[in-house]
């Protein structure tokens, strides 16, 4: 049987197109969002028999929630080998005016649910000697953000040593984690977080003069889920554009 993965944040947007890339792979998909009728219509797209996707409620705040998920994943198809954090809070609030309730709240999201949900599978991949943790990083970690509120460059960044603390942890067990960071991608949440006289001097300051493609984002993610992708785990894949460089 093929593997299975939970993508969280896949009622719309990247996560979906995330959670449809890893189905076209041949994988059987739960689609996850706080929306669970936006997950339920996102995995009906893929496979409207619900026999190889399906859309599942999910508060990524919520520890015992994503322990409930893994368990009717195991009790659905027989396991499951790989997660996807990507579900995520983004405001672009200037760090002057971030009352303390955004930051917890964009913390509370970013942070806790990626820790909270690579915890709660990590501990089931290494029971079972073998998984795959991908997590969405983001340019924003990295540079400290130029067009995103601080609370959310701070939460990428600390998806980024996430990912280093819980790769080094697990790699002995079969268990690789990493992390994909995008810079601007052709998302609708781009475009609505730039305003249109904005967008055009933004994609000037980009190296390849374009914004990234969503679709190639998910690939890299496709890949590093693959069972011949031991070899590579704690890392963080750049997908910007030549915006940050190393």
């Amino acid at each position: 049987m093929s593997d299975v993965a939970l993508v969280t944040g896949a009622g719309g947007g990247l996560g979906s197109i995330i959670a449809g890339a890893l189905h076209a792979a041949g994988y059987r998909v739960a689609f996850a969002d706080i929306d669970a009728a936006a997950a339920q219509t996102a995995a009906h797209g893929v496979d409207a028999s619900g026999a190889t996707a399906i859309g599942v409620g999910l508060d990524v705040r919520d520890y015992a929630a994503f322990e409930a998920v893994r368990d009717d994943l195991v009790h659905r198809w027989g396991s499951v080998e790989v997660l996807v954090n990507n579900a995520a809070l983004q405001v672009a609030t200037p760090v002057l005016d971030i009352t303390p309730a955004e930051f917890a709240a964009v913390m509370e999201t970013n942070v806790n649910g990626t820790f909270f949900g690579s915890q709660v599978f990590g501990r089931t991949f290494k029971a079972n000697g073998y998984g795959r943790i991908i997590n969405l990083a983001s340019l924003a970690g990295q540079n400290g953000g130029t067009a995103t509120g601080a609370h959310y460059a701070a939460s990428k960044g600390a998806i980024v040593t996430l990912t280093k603390v819980f790769a080094r942890d697990l790699a002995a067990f079969g268990v690789t984690v990493n992390a994909v960071a995008p810079g601007p991608l052709d998302l609708p949440s781009v475009r609505r977080l730039v305003p249109p006289e904005k967008l055009t001097p933004l994609i000037a300051a980009i190296p390849v003069q374009m914004l990234g493609d969503p679709a190639f984002v998910a690939d890299v993610i496709v890949r590093l889920a693959a069972r011949d992708a031991g070899f590579t785990s704690g890392a963080t894949w750049d997908v910007n554009g030549g915006l940050f460089m190393r």
